[in-house]
């Protein structure tokens, strides 16, 4: 069984959540296993970003993107499957969390204001 940590951007899309759907979402990470890991297969990805070898995993309306250390599962990324942002990060474009952070809400109040 791994230990599930979350970075700031993680934790601040959990927190839009209530206490039920937070419970939901992370459900399917705290079930990952070594063997998953080992031969991923859908709902769970693997790709190489940075030297790294991340995870992809679906859970609902989230994607999780994940590394794994030890025994440690540190979720650097919860985006939503439809965003600008999920489809940045897939497509491997050079996107900072930072900028992940800022797009989001900026990126939305842009396109709201083109349909005023």
């Amino acid at each position: 069984m791994y230990q599930v940590t979350f970075s700031e951007q993680s934790m601040h899309e959990l927190n839009k959540l209530d206490t039920l759907a937070q419970m939901a979402a992370i459900e399917p990470i705290s079930k990952v296993r070594p063997e998953d890991l080992a031969n991923p297969r859908e709902p769970l990805g693997k790709f190489h970003r940075n030297g790294k070898d991340f995870y992809r995993l679906r859970s609902g309306d989230s994607r999780f993107y994940f590394t794994v250390s030890g025994e440690n599962l540190h979720t650097h990324y919860i985006l939503h499957k439809s965003s600008l942002e999920d489809a940045l990060f897939r497509m491997k474009l050079p996107v900072s969390e930072q900028q992940l952070f800022e797009q989001q809400s900026k990126f939305w109040r842009y396109l709201e204001s083109l349909t005023k």
